[in-house]
């Protein structure tokens, strides 16, 4: 099964590494029309991209949530069903189209052989960024053969998972997340690290670790649902507790502004939204003006057309910004 066109020296990345609901705008009825095999996608445009290390990535990625199959929902334990219910495999394809169609070039984190489906039946041009799962139980060859299959994605970058990086910073295994970025430059493609708790970033600054870029959790917390400060903690998504229902990501926007402020590397910023609790108007607002380069934006084929004008709007709003651009 042939897949979409690599980057540079992707072919050998296996061989390398065995060795070693939203307003619906006027303007979107065009691109929601029905995905039909053999159409080519409508050309990319409307949003201005940046360079990731290499890979020229638009600024708003489509979160990759939303095209797997998954959707936060706190307590209202209906939601994920119900979106299950609405994204059928086709109503996924279309998304990609729309996505396109609006000048997004690439989805990130899950999602996958959707993108490879979309661009081999569809004639599309999405890229796409895959994590990498590390895990302490994980043996050297399981982990190198695990970055080879994502890489093997057609992926343009890969990163260090948020939640597999949370729980090794947590449990002490700083040095596996500087192992497996190791193991991932072997690829030749950009590398990042993600992560909800700001400690994770601190880390990888602190003991050097040479990942390309940061992916890092990032949104007001000033939202109705959000845990309250007194009993906010780090990593809290991990381990739940009082005041955690499934809602807060970013426990401290402005020391994680303030620290990436200092930071020269790209940040694509993710949860900006809160999953769903802060409207587009105002997450899309302060993630570029507190100094993201990128943001990663789960989306359904409906909001796609305003978000994309929205994130226009705050990225020429930004250009001034505190944080200078960093890709």
């Amino acid at each position: 099964m042939k897949r979409p066109s690599p980057c540079p020296g992707s072919l050998t990345r296996r061989s390398l590494l065995q060795a070693g609901i939203g307003t619906l705008a006027a303007t979107a009825g065009a691109a929601m029309a029905e995905v039909k095999p053999g159409a080519a996608a409508a050309p990319a445009g409307g949003l201005p991209c940046g360079d990731l290390c290499g890979a020229k990535i638009s600024r708003v990625l489509l979160g990759g949530n939303l095209i797997s199959g998954f959707m936060h929902s706190r307590d209202l334990k209906y939601v994920n069903a119900l979106f299950k219910a609405y994204a059928t495999e086709a109503k996924i394809l279309e998304t990609l189209k729309v996505a396109e169609a609006h000048g997004i070039n690439t989805v990130f984190e899950t999602g996958g052989q959707f993108v490879q489906r979309y661009n081999r039946e569809f004639g599309g041009k999405m890229q796409f960024i895959p994590h990498i799962k590390v895990d302490v139980k994980q043996s050297e060859t399981e982990l190198n053969d695990h970055i080879a299959q994502q890489a093997d994605t057609g992926a343009v970058a890969l990163y260090v998972w948020g939640v597999a990086a949370d729980k090794l910073l947590k449990a002490g295994e700083i040095d596996r997340l500087a192992r497996a970025v190791e193991l991932a430059k072997v690829t030749g493609l950009p590398i990042g690290v993600g992560g909800h708790s700001l400690l994770v970033a601190q880390a990888c600054e602190k003991h050097g670790i040479p990942c390309d870029f940061y992916v890092k959790t990032f949104h007001r917390d000033d939202y109705p649902s959000a845990t309250p400060k007194a009993l906010r903690k780090e990593f809290i998504w991990l381990d739940g507790g009082e005041g955690w229902y499934d809602n807060m990501w970013c426990i401290n926007p402005e020391e994680t502004a303030e620290f990436m402020s200092s930071v020269k590397k790209p940040w694509i910023a993710f949860k900006v939204l809160a999953a769903g609790a802060i409207h587009p108007r105002v997450g899309f607002q302060h993630a570029f003006q507190h100094g993201a380069d990128f943001i990663a934006v789960g989306m359904m084929d409906f909001q796609i057309a305003e978000n994309c004008q929205l994130a226009n709007q705050y990225i020429a709003a930004s250009m001034s910004r505190q944080r200078p651009w960093c890709a």
